[in-house]
């Protein structure tokens, strides 16, 4: 089994206020879900309204896919939003064999 994990930060600076992070985290997240059925949260700095942390995650039987699966996510959430994409790490871990 092969998890494939990746965390995405963005800044919004034109965002004023923890209500408005919220509506857009809220849309993003659905938005990936639905599209690419993965999970997604906001992970980190919820208590900074200009800062935006999500990760996500997914279960498959190929790294090469399941990276995939995690840069075409990434890439949808940075071209539906207007935050600047800061940073992105994906990690890729393989379960041992029983």
């Amino acid at each position: 089994m092969i998890i494939g994990t990746c965390t995405l930060r963005f800044d919004a600076e034109w965002v004023h206020s923890l209500k408005e992070k919220r509506m857009i985290v809220k849309s993003l997240v659905e938005k990936t879900k639905h599209k690419f059925n993965v999970s997604v949260a906001e992970t980190d700095c919820q208590d900074i309204h200009r800062t935006i942390v999500i990760g996500i995650a997914c279960v498959t039987n190929d790294a090469v896919f399941a990276e995939q699966i995690l840069n075409n996510a990434a890439d949808f959430m940075e071209n539906n939003t207007d935050a600047v994409l800061m940073d992105m790490d994906i990690e890729i871990l393989r379960t041992a064999k029983q």
